[in-house]
């Protein structure tokens, strides 16, 4: 049964999508079979893995709402073995239109069922927000991965998603666990980026990723050509960076940190 693994982080611009989508690859590069959930009505991690969504194609706004099964969306990318359910501006109406069904937080959870068996990992891409999509995120996870940029307000809002996850595991979903937090957007020179690193204790304390992604133009090109990095510039440093950090998130077990 997959692994499935939330990546969460109601911030914007912490390249949250940009981690799912090369989390994923560096995966099914280690030999893993893995589905990446794209829960985004901006579609991003969707484009960034050179998924295009013909019209009439189910997404995953149809699996929510009942129009469809998760198999019949689910698209091939590039790499082999790593696969998408995609998403496109139908979603974005899915936050109001879900409130009026019973079981709205355990939408994606009951959709994942039917793929569960098919795939070593299944990597969820939350929208940046705390929203109902959000929560489907969650409930549908095993386990929260939190990227965190490197920069002064870096922790502003981190304590609001950990109440938020609390309230799940108290209401909805009790083994949701914290995997860990990695910092993106990492400058070694820049003294302030250290001080994150180090105050990240506070609130993750034993659950902080090693592997840190460093700051790169090429991170930000690649989905513009629906690529992943390890397809763009395997060599470029922060490639490396979420190579070693695909293989840490292996080398975990029951959420910890080795």
């Amino acid at each position: 049964m997959a692994r499935v693994i939330s990546i969460v982080n109601q911030k914007g611009g912490v390249g949250k999508t940009t981690s799912a989508i090369n989390i994923g690859a560096c995966l099914a590069e280690a030999g893993k079979f893995v589905l990446l959930v794209d829960m985004d009505a901006q579609g991003n991690a969707s484009s960034g893995v050179g998924s295009r969504v013909e019209e009439g194609s189910p997404t995953v706004y149809d699996c929510l709402v009942g129009n469809s099964s998760i198999r019949n969306c689910i698209v091939d990318t590039k790499h082999v073995g790593y696969r998408v359910a995609p998403a496109n501006s139908n979603l974005s109406g899915a936050n109001v239109e879900l409130i009026n069904y019973q079981d709205r937080e355990f939408r994606l959870a009951q959709a994942l069922l039917e793929v569960r068996n098919d795939y070593d990992y299944i990597l969820i891409d939350c929208p940046p927000s705390l929203g109902l999509l959000t929560i489907n995120g969650l409930v549908a996870a095993d386990e929260i991965l939190i990227p965190i940029q490197a920069e002064y307000y870096a922790l502003e809002g981190v304590g609001n998603l950990l109440r938020t996850i609390e309230l799940v595991r108290e209401n909805l979903k009790p083994s949701l666990e914290v995997l860990g937090a990695f910092l993106t957007m990492f400058d070694s020179r820049n003294r302030l980026a250290s001080a994150v690193f180090n105050e990240l204790y506070q609130y993750f304390p034993n659950k902080i990723f090693r592997s840190v992604i460093p700051r790169s133009v090429r991170v930000a090109e690649a989905p513009s050509f629906g690529k992943s990095l390890l397809d763009y510039d395997p060599d470029n440093k922060a490639a490396k960076a979420y190579e070693k950090l695909a293989r840490e998130i292996i080398d975990t077990e029951n959420g910890r940190i080795h």
